[in-house]
């Protein structure tokens, strides 16, 4: 069964709006158990259907979108980042905060998104996909965007090494980091892989 987000997940406004403050609640509290800071300008989101779901209701009520036909659009854009078992996708951010930083960095991370790894408890490595539906918009020879959306796929003996030590890395040439998971944040992201 997909976990893909349909129609019927999504609540219209008035609705939405009873039970936002709870589920922005949830949901705030779940971003802190998937966003992981590698080094001192990356951040990685890793999304699922919640994340999405909270992303979709929030841009309906900004936007202000009742028809079906605009919540299908949002449905398209946004349910690529739900990822279905054996995958994390997540949002990559590279957190710059003034024109300086930005002029520095984005020329020098243009490739960034190919850049991530999971290096497993058994010694394999998985590497980053860019999200093809995105890929196009984000990079350009000289520069690269602030925002990202990557997703890795497993097989089943990566799934299975995917406990103990497992580590994040970005190996971009001018920006190597890694972290290693909390035991945490990896039950939490097992939650996406298994079905």
């Amino acid at each position: 069964m997909s976990r893909k987000l349909t129609l019927d997940d999504i609540v219209d406004v008035r609705a939405y709006e009873r039970e936002r403050a709870t589920f922005r609640d949830r949901v705030i509290a779940l971003k802190q158990r998937r966003r992981l800071a590698v080094g001192t300008i990356i951040s990685v989101m890793f999304e699922n259907r919640d994340t999405m779901r909270h992303q979709i209701q929030e841009m309906a009520r900004v936007e202000k979108l009742v028809t079906d036909e605009a919540i299908q659009e949002e449905l398209d854009i946004y349910n690529p980042m739900v990822p279905e078992p054996g995958q994390l996708c997540a949002t990559v951010f590279i957190e710059l905060t003034d024109d300086e930083q930005m002029l520095h960095w984005l020329p020098r991370l243009v490739g960034i998104e190919r850049s991530f790894l999971f290096r497993l408890s058994d010694g394999t490595e998985v590497r980053s996909v860019t999200d093809e539906q995105h890929e196009s918009q984000l990079t350009r020879a000289d520069v690269t965007a602030a925002v990202h959306y990557i997703r890795f796929e497993f097989g089943p003996e990566q799934v299975a090494a995917f406990i103990g030590h497992v580590t994040l890395v970005v190996d971009h040439p001018n920006y190597r980091e890694e972290i290693e998971l909390l035991p945490a944040t990896i039950t939490e992201l097992r939650s996406d892989l298994v079905p």
